[in-house]
């Protein structure tokens, strides 16, 4: 006899309409309702035969996948079109690829004595009939459960098939549902459910808040992770919990006696994966752990290949981790980067340390940060700059580690003093004062004992950045200290560039002549070095900006004109835009406040793209003016308030300098006497209330906050995904 259907006897609960075997939920669905959503309706629909939903263990790949077969069986559209059931078939049990048949007629209650082969008696039952089947678990048989549901799906017309694992199963027609971690907020909320059901009462305190957000981000937002860290809250607080994470495959056992033997810990769920890869597999997986953030193929290449792993196999391995949901792929502003979940990378590096690889791993990894931020620096005077901008962005988790480990030993801190200096570009024009100046200051903490143009570079890269800050007595002590061990050792360059950023701390302090004196010294020595590039280009602009300063407009003008021609020429922004600062200033000055706006306008919309705060702020302030001088005084008090706003973010407002300061000293009074004190105090109120983002947008229309005709600069700016970044 063959073909005792399951699907006539019925399997579940009594009562059922439909046959089914879909076990019940043991604890409440918290969270993926956008995921479900759209799970339901591709199942509804019926027109994509075999949906494979993906994604790293312990995500929830199951829970969601039997929730959505569930939904689909329930409602009208399911009714009619899954009428001969929604059967789980279950395969993470099975080593044996010949068993996978004999999984698919049990779950479907089938049974046959005949010599028939099984696969004959699954299509000759499921050829008629309208059905689901939820195939999950099948990562470690995955070929022999590809041949199974194509050969099935070919046999039964109306056969759906939803399957989970790690990897998608390559079938023709396919369609792969990719599932991330939950986000923070639906972390946060199953963190908590699971606990409530473990503690009775449990209500977190204001004073767990912390630890709880910080434990969601831990862990990656993955639900088992997160399910395993509550099962801990009947012995540790949130805080307690917290500060043993880093142990976390230690910690995060006990999955409950019901739950399947790789989701038992966090440990085996991602040891699970791990089995299933192959050798070369696994050692790109520990490799690829020495990257903390994303990393390009490139860098994947340089970092993980050698004689063992050649660096051309690198691409189809990882393409490899990546459809097992280890490795994920990410289109960023940057291109295309690849990233591991912390969890994922944390076992990753633990087998890179038993294999005793990590230190040369390690050093390969920094050398290729070092390498990529010396080629950025380079490419930062050119068209290129937004593309540098957003790359270093990118890689500065990457970064990060390669300036930590420069910076543990002296034998290598010369190293660290040329990667924090070779970043200047960064610190300085893309609004990272504070943590440039960090990695200085810890750079520097060294003596150099191997490379003196190393640390002279941090030198002056540090009294540039002080002086943004407004920090003068630091920026004195390392532009001097500079300018004495680069006569000391010959170095023309260091000395050039210590003279230039001396230069600019005149300019900040209100010496102006001297500041004038020193930037065409400065520039005088760049030229006979040969040095070209965006600090020789700034030297230019500051020049003008102290000849303004001193009332010489006509000569400050045609030094901004000179710099906007090779800006214009090799394609530079960053530099171009404090020329147009001082454009605007000179236009300003002479009464034309349509032609200033015009350039201010550029102005902030380049500034802004590279978060370069200084810039941003001293356009914001020179705008408010204009505002004021065209008779709009509440406007100009609004952009006055949303600047100092800034300026809380970049250090000394105007550098405590008199002449940066005279535009916003002119605004305020004008305003204040127009408005009267209280309302004054109201607008910039409001304005110090505004985003960045909306702040510029703000800035970049006309009179009475109208967009000028044909302006699309502020709705750019406003839609911007970049742009909702505060200050």
């Amino acid at each position: 006899m063959h073909g005792t259907s399951g699907a006539d006897t019925g399997h579940g609960a009594p009562g059922r309409t439909r046959p089914g075997n879909l076990p019940a939920e043991l604890s409440t669905f918290v969270g993926r309702g956008g995921e479900l959503a759209d799970l339901v309706g591709l199942l509804e629909s019926g027109q994509e035969r075999l949906l494979t939903v993906v994604g790293v263990g312990g995500v929830g790949k199951t829970r969601l996948a039997l929730r959505a077969a569930a939904a689909a069986a329930r409602s009208d559209r399911g009714q009619k079109r899954y009428c001969d059931g929604v059967w789980l078939v279950e395969l993470a049990a099975l080593r044996d690829g010949d068993l996978v048949d004999h999984a698919f007629a049990d779950a479907l209650g089938l049974t046959d004595q005949s010599p028939r082969a099984t696969r004959d008696v699954l299509g000759e039952f499921l050829a008629e009939r309208e059905a689901l089947l939820v195939v999950d678990g099948f990562e470690q048989l995955a070929d022999a459960c590809a041949a199974a549901v194509r050969d099935l799906l070919r046999r039964a017309p109306g056969l759906r098939v939803l399957a989970t694992g790690r990897r998608p199963l390559g079938v023709e027609g396919e369609r792969t549902v990719g599932l991330a971690p939950l986000p923070p907020e639906q972390a946060r909320e199953l963190f908590v459910a699971r606990g409530a059901a473990r503690v009775p009462g449990f209500r977190p305190s204001g004073a767990d808040d912390h630890a709880i957000t910080e434990v969601c981000a831990r862990l990656d937002g993955i639900p088992l992770a997160l399910e395993l860290a509550a099962g801990r809250l009947p012995a540790l607080s949130p805080g307690q919990l917290l500060a043993r994470l880093d142990d976390r495959f230690a910690l995060l056992k006990d999955g409950g006696r019901g739950a399947l033997p790789r989701h038992r810990t966090l440990r085996t769920a991602i040891g699970w994966s791990h089995e299933l890869c192959t050798p070369r597999e696994r050692l790109l997986w520990a490799r690829l752990s020495v990257f903390p953030g994303p990393f390009d193929l490139d860098a994947a290449e340089y970092v993980c290949g050698g004689p063992d792993l050649p660096a051309d196999e690198v691409l189809d391995l990882l393409g490899a981790l990546i459809d097992q949901s280890l490795v994920i792929r990410d289109a960023t502003p940057a291109g295309v980067r690849y990233r591991m979940l912390a969890t994922v990378r944390a076992y990753g590096a633990q087998w890179l340390e038993e294999v005793g690889d990590a230190d040369r791993l390690r050093r390969l990894h920094r050398d290729w940060y070092v390498g990529l931020a010396t080629w950025y620096e380079l490419d930062w005077y050119g068209p290129r700059q937004e593309e540098v901008a957003a790359g270093t962005e990118s890689a500065m988790p990457n970064l990060r580690a390669a300036l930590d480990l420069c910076l543990a030993t002296p034998e290598e801190a010369h190293i660290g003093q040329h990667l924090a200096g070779t970043l200047w570009f960064y610190w300085a024009g893309c609004g990272r004062l504070a943590e440039g100046r960090h990695w200085l200051d810890r750079a520097l903490s060294w003596e150099s004992t191997r490379n003196d143009g190393a640390r002279l570079k941090a030198l002056w890269v540090q009294g540039y950045v002080s002086l943004l800050q407004g920090d003068t007595t630091a920026a004195v002590g390392a532009l001097h200290e500079c300018r004495r061990e680069s006569l000391r050792t010959g170095d023309e360059l260091a000395y050039a560039y210590a003279v230039h950023r001396m230069g600019c701390l005149a300019l900040l302090t209100d010496d102006m002549p001297r500041a004038e004196h020193l930037l065409v010294a400065a520039l005088r020595a760049y030229r006979e070095l040969g040095e070209v590039n965006s600090n020789v280009l700034m030297a230019q602009a500051e020049l003008a900006m102290a000849l303004a300063f001193q009332g010489d407009l006509d000569r400050a003008v045609a030094e901004c004109v000179l710099l906007r021609e090779a800006c214009e020429d090799s394609g530079e922004r960053w530099a171009r835009a404090y020329a147009l600062y001082v454009l605007a200033y000179a236009e300003w000055e002479h009464g034309r406040h349509r032609e200033a706006r015009g350039l201010l306008a550029e102005c902030l919309t380049i500034n802004h793209a590279f978060h370069d705060l200084v810039g941003l702020v001293l356009a914001m302030e020179l705008a408010a003016l204009v505002s004021a001088s065209e008779g709009d005084a509440a406007e100009a008090a609004v952009l006055h308030g949303a600047a100092s706003r800034l300026w809380d973010s970049v250090g000394l407002p105007l550098f405590g300098s008199r002449f940066f300061g005279a535009p916003q000293a002119l605004c305020e009074r004008r305003s204040r006497e127009e408005l009267g004190a209280s309302r004054y105090a109201a607008c910039v109120e409001r304005g110090r209330r505004l985003p960045a983002a909306e702040a510029v947008a703000r800035a970049l229309r006309g009179p009475g906050g109208q967009a000028r005709e044909g302006d699309a600069a502020a709705d750019s700016v406003r839609g911007e995904p970049a742009a909702a970044r505060e200050s």
